[in-house]
């Protein structure tokens, strides 16, 4: 492979070529800036170049490897950082014009563990503004693109990150998710994520002036969007280490007990009201039969009280966001941002008072009853949208369009309420009448079981190959 095409190695790859001296960082890391240089004008996923000192980093990680010091585990590794999180003295904008020169104190903690683990910054992603869409647009720095073609949104909130990671711009790209904002985008490029449980990612942002609410610190997870399953066991733990600045992060070891025999693991292709199309339909056959043959014990179930808790959360996930930021979002929010938190509010009436503490109270009732369903199913195979990833602003296209791009996402912040791990995972690509299209599943694990979740991804990512193949191949 020529130097110029090292952007196409997993994370893997990287590390393993960088720390046998095949390949220097500085190498990895200009090939990576090589590609988003090549790629980004036409997606616009990266909106903050850090070409210059990404270099600089990667030959000060060259130096200190040739005088001895020891590499760290992502030792070389280009990686992009989302703009709603600090990276010391750059702006923390989250997509809003009147937030563009926030410049941030300190890292956060994940932008540090990532660059303690040798790591490369070499960009800051694209995000809808707040953070708050299931699509990535805003007025700062305009729309980001998926990669497949404009028939599919690239996904929000961490759209940026999803299209940078899959168009090649970077290994991993970090991205966040508080309903979706991870497998959203991983669903719509075709990527491959796990949200974490609460706890598990220590979270910070030292530019912040107040906390943030109960519900989004119980909601809200950091993480990493990867073309490769196998990426996420390389590069997590690393993401995972301990931060005194978040003070309920749980010091947990990735990796937990081996299990006696095989996994079992439950089956669903329940959309409740919406309806399941073929092509999801087939992604979950596949799927299925993917962990069948790769072992698993695979058994169809009802889930408990899905739709129930998901609907539950996500109104009371509104109650809190229009106590706690709607001054915000109405005062510096654009008009498009507003008139979809309008049709947020209509099909998601916000709990209020004290029906709003007591939905909060029950957040348990419901996260106990799954964890007595995941005591039997450790893990479950899900969809995760009803139907193949939707056009750009589906989501301000009113009543019906906000119904299709998060009404219908019953599965995605159903976990974020109960606080379980979920991963997203492409298992077929699909030819529809306006072009081909990744198709993602769901699996959903047991408690502080992310490796268990990841393993399966894995699985089924040997049965179908990596979906960034067929892409490349469709971007010349």
């Amino acid at each position: 492979m020529s130097d110029q095409q090292l952007w196409r190695l997993s994370a893997t790859e990287t590390v393993a070529a960088t720390t046998a001296g095949d390949i220097t960082a500085e190498a990895a890391v200009g090939a990576a800036i090589a590609r988003m240089n090549a790629v980004n004008p036409a997606l616009n996923a990266v909106v903050e170049d850090l070409s210059s000192e990404a270099m600089e980093r990667a030959r000060t990680l060259d130096t200190a490897r040739a005088s001895g010091a020891t590499p760290g585990p992502l030792h070389g590794v280009a990686v992009t950082i989302k703009v709603n999180v600090d990276q010391k003295g750059h702006a923390t904008t989250n997509g809003v014009p009147a937030l563009k020169d926030m410049i941030a104190p300190d890292d956060a903690p994940l932008v540090a563990n990532l660059q303690n683990a040798g790591a490369v910054v070499i960009g800051r992603t694209n995000t809808p503004e707040f953070s708050f869409r299931a699509d990535t647009d805003n007025p700062l720095y305009g729309r980001t693109h998926n990669p497949w073609g404009p028939h599919v949104s690239p996904g929000g909130s961490s759209g940026g990150a999803g299209s940078a990671v899959m168009a090649g711009i970077g290994a991993l790209g970090h991205g966040n998710d508080i309903g979706g904002s991870l497998r959203f985008p991983a669903a719509a490029n075709g990527a491959v994520t796990i949200k974490s449980g609460v706890g598990r990612v220590p979270a910070w942002n030292p530019s912040q002036t107040a906390e943030r609410g109960m519900l989004a610190q119980a909601m809200s997870v950091q993480g990493l969007l990867t073309r490769h399953a196998a990426d996420l066991h390389l590069s997590m733990p690393c993401l995972i280490a301990g931060d005194a600045r978040d003070p309920f992060h749980a010091p947990l070891p990735w990796r937990g007990a081996t299990p006696d025999g095989p996994i079992k693991v439950g089956f669903t292709k329940e959309t409740y009201e919406f309806d399941l199309h073929p092509e999801v339909s087939l992604a979950l056959d596949t799927a299925r039969d993917a962990l069948v043959d790769a072992g698993y014990e695979v058994t169809e179930v009802e889930p408990p009280l899905l739709r129930e808790a998901a609907l539950a959360g996500y109104r009371a996930l509104m109650g809190e966001v229009s106590a706690m930021m709607g001054p915000d979002l109405r005062a510096y929010g654009s008009a498009t941002l507003n008139a979809i938190f309008d049709e947020y509010y209509d099909q998601f009436p916000p709990y209020e008072g004290t029906e709003l503490l007591q939905m909060m109270a029950k957040r348990s009732h419901y996260a106990r009853v799954w964890s007595l369903f995941l005591e039997e199913y450790p893990l479950v195979l899900t969809p995760f949208l009803p139907q193949p990833f939707f056009g750009p602003d589906r989501d301000a296209q009113g009543p019906e369009g906000v119904r299709e791009a998060l009404g219908s996402a019953l599965w995605s912040y159903s976990m974020n309420f109960m606080g379980l791990p979920a991963g997203s995972v492409p298992a077929r690509l699909a030819e529809l009448p306006k072009g081909p299209q990744p198709v993602n599943v769901q699996i959903v694990g047991q408690r502080w079981r992310e490796d268990l979740v990841v393993d399966a991804c894995v699985a089924i990512e040997d049965r179908i190959g990596a979906m960034c193949v067929p892409l490349w191949e469709r971007m010349g």
